[in-house]
């Protein structure tokens, strides 16, 4: 075939806009992928704390639900699933977080369950006062 000649280059601009279009949709769910329990934490003037493990956070609800590690558990099971996840480590530390609105003897008596099964030390996790000035 004479005087005619074939492409022989790949058009790649379909595939950028294509590329470039899955981006922004990315960018602007990967936000929206975080879940979490939604608590209100009382407010101190304390620094946040730093550990070198997975840390096994506890949750108490505004309505008192128990969460460990997210998961929502029953009050009875909660000793029974602390000593399964403690069963393998070494560090046996615990962070509590509990609504403000939370009844302190539910607090109390959650905390009195992790003692129960084992654990050496319980965190409280707090919020930074606005007015608070954090001191090094």
């Amino acid at each position: 075939m004479p005087g005619k000649r074939y492409m022989s280059q790949i058009n790649v601009t379909p595939f950028v806009d294509v590329m470039l279009v899955l981006l922004v949709i990315f960018m602007v769910t990967a936000p929206m992928m975080e879940s979490g329990i939604d608590v209100n934490l009382p407010k101190t003037e304390a620094g946040a704390v730093t550990a070198p493990q997975e840390p096994v956070t506890i949750t108490i609800s505004r309505l008192g639900d128990i969460f460990v590690s997210g998961t929502l558990i029953e009050r009875d099971s909660l000793g029974e699933k602390l000593k399964a996840v403690f069963a393998k480590r070494t560090e046996k530390t615990v962070y509590l977080k509990a609504d403000e609105k939370v009844d302190y003897g539910r607090v109390a008596s959650v905390m009195a369950e992790i003692r129960r099964a084992g654990i050496d030390r319980i965190a409280m996790i707090t919020e930074t006062a606005p007015d608070s000035k954090e001191q090094r």
